[in-house]
């Protein structure tokens, strides 16, 4: 029986309904277009400009003013030390599993927090560009654990969230395709000092044993996707299957030998995918991180947001 993962918070959180959120929007305007929408949505899911007014304004509200209050914190600090400003970027954290929808929240987020005038320069990071190659974790007998937290290079993570935290110029970080499974060999996504870094991926909330650092270490905001089992399954077989009737028909696809597979079959293998891989990682590594995090957005079998519990300062 799956645990119902968003039903209960702990005292640390303050839990709104969709009307107590959307309230909290205030007279923030709505930027995006039904054009942008469609351009950032991930792939299969469902997301309506309604749920961006209702959920992603006050969100964007909210960060903005966390934005703000930290750099008058940082210019207090450097007056105190008389140092020099330095240009911090405000890095915030997104973690949740597997077909939770990151992606999308992610780019949504990008989006609108750069039409805030106070931070135009927004960049997203995903963790997928600090996994091992396919070929290191072929060699250590990890490519069935691909996303489990010993599958990436955390000191090369550590590294560049440290390099940006710092203000550092023209830090870079790995690019993965998901296309060819692997990380692309000779390419750099490069970053210049941006106001604000969204780092999306499974474990960034995780404690890994015996590091001295952990990403969040870097982190000034921190959002969890929750959703129950049962949808998070069933938004990864419908994944499945369109990936199969779109990438995968690539040549260069690393799945390309399940394009033909009839429906059942894929449907099968999905789902097996699912419960021998993704299903574990969410119970033994994801999940547990939830309530590490600032925010908790917990969807609905429709993908919209029922429940947003906010960390208590």
């Amino acid at each position: 029986m799956s645990e119902p993962s968003g039903l209960s918070f702990s005292p640390a959180y303050q839990v709104f309904g969709r009307d107590d959120w959307r309230a909290l929007r205030k007279n923030t305007p709505l930027t995006l277009t039904p054009q942008d929408l469609e351009r950032i949505r991930g792939l299969g899911v469902d997301l309506s400009l309604q749920e961006v007014e209702d959920i992603y304004l006050p969100l964007s509200r909210l960060l903005n003013l966390h934005v703000r209050a930290a750099r008058t914190l940082h210019t207090v600090q450097d007056s105190f030390l008389n140092n020099a400003p330095v240009t911090s970027p405000y890095i915030i954290g997104i973690a949740g599993s597997v077909a939770a929808g990151k992606s999308t929240l992610a780019r949504v987020l990008r989006t609108i927090l750069s039409h805030w005038p106070d931070h135009p320069r927004v960049d997203l990071v995903t963790t997928d560009g600090f996994l091992h190659p396919l070929d290191t974790l072929i060699e250590r007998k990890l490519a069935h654990r691909k996303g489990f937290p010993e599958s990436y290079d955390l000191p090369a993570m550590i590294a560049f969230l440290a390099a940006i935290k710092s203000g550092a110029p023209n830090v870079s970080a790995p690019v993965y395709s998901h296309i060819a499974y692997d990380i692309v060999p000779h390419e750099r996504q490069s970053l210049d000092t941006p106001d604000i870094l969204i780092f999306e991926g499974l474990n960034v909330l995780q404690q890994p044993h015996g590091t001295a650092l952990l990403a969040s270490d870097f982190f000034d905001f921190s959002i969890y996707l929750d959703a129950e089992e049962p949808d998070l399954e069933a938004w990864y077989i419908d994944r499945f299957l369109l990936l199969q009737r779109t990438a995968f028909q690539k040549p260069s696809s690393y799945f390309h030998n399940y394009r033909d597979l009839s429906v059942p079959e894929a449907t099968t293998l999905a789902r097996r995918f699912w419960s021998d891989i993704n299903l574990i990682n969410l119970r033994e590594n994801i999940r547990p991180t939830r309530e590490r995090a600032r925010l908790i957005l917990h969807k609905a079998g429709d993908h919209r947001v029922d429940r947003v519990a906010l960390r208590l300062l």
